[in-house]
C-alpha cells in the first residue's frame, strides 16, 4: 500500500500543539490571534512568540506545521491579511492554508517558495476549481468540504495532481464551508471575515427558574432544562419550533468519524486526514490524535483485514459533539 496519509491535527494553543505532536500527529495547524484566522476566539491561538516556540517544538521532532490564514481579506484593510502571509513566511511554516484568491496571488508573488494549501473555506468541490488554483497560484494541496461522497472524493483525486486532504474527525458544518451566511444574518459578523461562527460578544445566556435560554444576536437559539447539558449556541445547531415540533431543524450536534472507512480512504489515495477542533482543549487533541494514530497505522498494516477496535470508538465518542458520531456525506447508501 502507498504511504499513509498525513494525520493533520489542530492546535488552538501551545499546549494543544504539543499534545498533538506528542500523541502522533504528522502535521499540526494553527492560526494567529486576529481575524485572519477562522477560529478567532478569545484566549486561543498564537502570537509571534508562541508560534516560534510551537514550530520549533514540532520541527525538532520531525513534524510539519501549517498556518491557517483562512478568512477573506476585507477591502478596508487588506494589509492585515498580507502581513499574516509575510509572518508565516518569516516563521518558517511548512505551508500556509489560504481561502482568499487575492491572498494566494500575493503569496505566490511575494513568497514564491512558500507552499500554499487551498483551505476548506475556499469551497472547492471539484477538480476544475482545484486545478485552476494550481495553475494560477501553484497550490499544492486542497482541503475538500465535508459534503462529498467517497466516490466524489475519488473522482477529484483521479483528475488532479494536487494533494487532497479530507476531514476525518470533528464537528460538522451544515453548509459548504466558506458559504455560510447564518452568523452574518444574526450578528452582522460573518465567520468568513471575522473568524468566529458565533461571536462571543453576541452570545447571551438567560437563567430562569426552570430553563436556560441561549441567544445569538438576540435570536433564541436553544432552551435547556435545568439538568440538560448546554452547548455553545450556533444557529445551524439550534432547536427551533417548526410546524409545532421543536427539534434540531437544520443540523443535530454530531461529530464526523471516519475510522470504519479508513481502508477505503487509503485506497483512493487521500494525501492527508484532518482533525477539526482548534477551539477544543489539549485533552481533546490528545485523545483524538492518539486514537486516530493507532487506527491509521492499523489500517496501513492490515489493509482489508482491518477491523475497528471498540476502544477506539469509545474514546472518540467521549469527545464527539453531542456524544454522537456519523460518517457524514462520505456514506450515502441511497446512491
Amino acid at each position: 500500500m502507498a504511504r499513509l496519509p498525513e494525520l493533520v491535527c489542530p492546535a488552538g494553543s501551545l499546549p494543544a500543539l504539543k499534545a498533538a505532536v506528542d500523541n502522533g500527529a504528522d502535521t499540526v495547524y494553527f492560526g494567529l490571534k486576529n481575524e485572519t484566522n477562522a477560529r478567532n476566539f478569545a484566549g486561543l491561538n498564537f502570537d509571534d512568540s508562541t508560534a516560534r516556540m510551537g514550530i520549533r517544538y514540532a520541527h525538532e521532532r520531525g513534524r510539519k506545521v501549517l498556518m491557517a490564514i483562512n478568512t477573506y481579506a476585507q477591502g478596508h484593510d487588506i494589509s492585515r491579511w498580507q502581513r499574516a502571509v509575510d509572518e508565516a513566511a518569516d516563521l518558517g511554516v511548512d505551508a500556509v492554508i489560504l481561502a482568499d484568491l487575492g491572498l494566494m496571488d500575493y503569496a505566490c508573488r511575494r513568497h514564491p517558495s512558500l507552499r500554499l494549501h487551498l483551505s476548506v473555506q475556499g469551497s472547492a468541490t471539484n477538480y476544475e476549481a482545484i486545478n485552476l488554483a494550481r495553475d494560477l497560484f501553484g497550490v499544492r494541496r486542497a482541503v475538500l468540504p465535508r459534503v462529498l461522497t467517497l466516490d466524489q472524493v475519488k473522482h477529484v483525486i483521479d483528475h488532479t495532481d494536487v494533494e487532497i486532504e479530507v476531514f476525518g474527525f470533528g464537528s460538522l458544518c451544515v453548509m459548504v464551508e466558506g458559504r455560510c451566511l447564518l452568523s452574518s444574518y444574526a450578528t452582522g459578523e460573518s465567520p468568513n471575515t471575522h473568524g468566529v461562527c458565533s461571536p462571543a460578544k453576541h452570545v447571551r445566556w438567560e437563567h430562569g427558574k426552570q430553563h436556560l435560554n441561549a441567544r445569538l444576536g438576540g435570536i433564541l437559539i436553544d432552551q435547556y432544562g435545568r439538568d440538560e447539558p448546554a452547548g455553545y449556541p450556533t444557529l445551524c445547531k439550534g432547536r427551533f419550533e417548526v410546524n409545532g415540533v421543536t427539534d434540531y431543524a437544520l443540523e443535530e450536534p454530531t461529530s464526523l468519524n471516519v475510522i470504519e472507512m479508513l481502508p477505503d480512504i487509503l485506497a483512493i489515495g487521500v494525501a492527508a486526514i484532518k482533525v477539526e477542533g482548534r477551539q477544543r482543549s489539549p485533552a481533546y487533541v490528545a485523545q483524538v490524535t492518539r486514537t486516530l494514530r493507532e487506527a491509521l497505522d492499523a489500517a496501513g498494516r492490515e489493509h482489508l483485514r482491518f477491523s475497528v477496535k471498540p476502544a477506539w470508538q469509545q474514546a472518540l465518542s467521549k469527545v464527539a459533539e453531542g456524544q454522537q458520531q456519523t460518517l457524514g456525506a462520505y456514506s450515502r447508501p441511497w446512491k
